[in-house]
C-alpha cells in the first residue's frame, strides 16, 4: 500500500452563493482519496486505499465511482444504519462554513479496522477524526515513510490532551492557524507553532491558513506559499482533505527522510490541488481534473511563487 487514508465518508448538503447541491459525496477519506489516486498516476504509485464506514443507504454507483477512481475500499465498512451525513453553508468571503445539521448515522459508532494487507503503507494519513480513533488507527498501522494528521477545534476544545498525545506519535501534523494558536495558547502564530513543535516533537507541522496560503515548519526552515489566486469559489468543503491527499501521495512517492524542498514541493501541488476542489460542489472539480488542466495551473503557480 503506497498511501492509506483512514477518515469519514459522507454525503453533504451545501449552500453558497453559487448555488445548492443535495447528499453529494463526501468526507475528508473520499476527498483526500480522489486528490491522492489523481496523482498516484502519475507519480508510479500503485495503490491508494480508504478505510471508513457507511450505511446500507450509501449508493452501489458511488462505490463503483470510487473503485474506478483506482482506490482500494478493502477497508470501507457498510453498517446497519445510515451514512453520515452534513448540511452548511457559505456566506462573504467563504472562509468558514456555517453548518445547520449533522447526523453522525454509522460515523458515531466508527471502529477503524485496517486491512491486515494494509497495516504498512509508505504513508499512513489519519484524515480528521476523534483523537481516540486516530490512536486506534496508529496502534494498527503505521507508514513505513511517515504518518500524519489532520484535526480541528472541536477535538482541542473537548479532547486536547488525546489530541496532543497522538500528535506525538506522527511525524507530519496538519493543521489552521486557528488551531495552532488554541493548542499552544498563543495569538502570534509562529511563535504558537514553535510551541507547538515543541510539544508534541513532530518532524514537520504544516499550517493551513485558507485564502492566505500555508505555512510550513520543517527542520530544514520555514516555507511559506499562498494560495492559488482564483476568482471562482463555489464550495470550499473538502479544500484542506484534497490539500492534504495531495501531500501524502507526493511524499509517498519519495523515500529516506523528507527534506525541505521535497515537503515544499508538495505543498506547491497541494495548493494548485485545493484550488480545484473549491470551485465545483462536492468533488465534482477533483473527479474532472485531468493532467493538462493541473500543470497549466501548476505553472502558473511556480511563475508566482517561484
Amino acid at each position: 500500500m503506497d498511501v492509506l487514508m483512514v477518515g469519514s465518508i459522507a454525503y453533504d448538503s451545501v449552500s453558497s452563493p453559487a448555488g445548492k447541491v443535495e447528499d453529494a459525496l463526501g468526507g475528508s477519506a473520499v476527498y483526500a482519496g480522489i486528490a491522492s489516486r489523481f496523482h498516484a498516476n502519475y507519480l508510479n504509485l500503485s495503490k491508494i486505499g480508504l478505510v471508513g464506514v457507511v450505511g446500507k443507504d450509501f449508493l452501489e454507483s458511488d462505490i463503483e465511482m470510487l473503485e474506478n477512481q483506482g482506490l482500494d475500499l478493502s477497508g470501507l465498512e457498510i453498517a446497519d444504519g445510515k451514512t453520515f451525513r452534513w448540511e452548511g453553508s457559505y456566506h462573504g468571503d467563504m472562509g468558514v462554513a456555517e453548518t445547520h445539521d449533522t447526523h453522525l448515522n454509522v460515523f458515531g459508532d466508527f471502529n477503524p479496522k485496517v486491512p491486515e494487507s494494509s497495516t504498512e503503507p509508505t504513508v499512513l494519513f489519519c484524515a480528521n477524526l476523534v483523537p481516540a480513533l486516530q490512536a486506534q488507527v496508529l496502534k494498527q498501522a503505521h507508514g513505513k515513510r511517515l504518518s500524519m494528521l489532520d484535526s480541528m477545534n472541536l477535538w482541542i476544545e473537548i479532547a486536547r490532551d488525546d489530541l496532543l498525545s497522538v500528535m506525538k506519535r506522527v511525524d507530519l501534523v496538519i493543521i489552521n492557524d486557528g488551531e495552532v494558536k488554541m493548542l499552544a495558547d498563543d495569538d502570534n502564530l509562529v511563535r504558537a507553532a514553535k510551541k507547538l513543535i515543541s510539544m508534541v516533537d513532530c518532524n514537520s507541522l504544516v499550517v493551513k491558513k485558507g485564502e492566505h496560503g500555508v505555512i510550513a515548519f520543517h527542520q530544514g526552515g520555514m516555507i511559506a506559499l499562498p494560495a492559488y489566486p482564483t476568482e471562482l469559489v463555489v464550495d470550499p468543503t473538502g479544500c484542506g482533505d484534497s490539500f492534504a491527499g495531495t501531500i501524502a501521495a507526493y511524499l509517498a512517492s519519495g523515500s529516506g527522510d523528507v527534506s525541505r524542498d521535497e515537503l515544499r514541493e508538495a505543498l506547491v501541488r497541494a495548493t494548485v490541488t485545493a484550488s480545484f476542489t473549491l470551485e465545483s460542489f462536492g468533488t465534482s472539480g477533483l473527479l474532472s481534473l485531468d493532467n493538462d488542466a493541473f500543470s497549466e495551473r501548476l505553472s502558473q503557480f511556480r511563475a508566482i511563487v517561484g
